[in-house]
């Protein structure tokens, strides 16, 4: 049986999904487009990755991370996803790698 996590949407709808996660679905998640939740819609307050899901970036990503990454950053810190996508990688740390590494 396979593990299951629930994610909100980028319209707000709650939607259970199995473990693992498609990989067009766990890039969303990287890049802050979708984010994990509690089956009631509440913010996941899990600790970590232990099921193997992708979680909410909460530091600084790596200055060699990926540009997902770094644009899952961008997202946590306020840009909109397709306006973060826009931006290059260099742009992303540029405006976003400034604080905690």
């Amino acid at each position: 049986m396979a593990d299951t996590i629930h994610v909100r949407g980028e319209g707000g709808t709650v939607i259970a999904m199995d473990l693992p996660l498609p990989s067009h679905i766990e890039k969303r998640m990287v890049r802050g487009q979708i984010v994990r939740v509690n089956p009631d819609g509440s913010q996941y307050t899990g600790a970590g990755d232990e099921d193997g899901a992708p979680v909410a970036l909460t530091s600084r990503p790596a200055q060699s991370a990926s540009k997902d990454a770094w644009v899952g950053w961008a997202v946590t810190n306020g840009a909109r996803p397709d306006d973060a996508e826009a931006m290059t990688k260099a742009d992303l740390i540029d405006k976003f790698g400034k604080g905690d590494a």
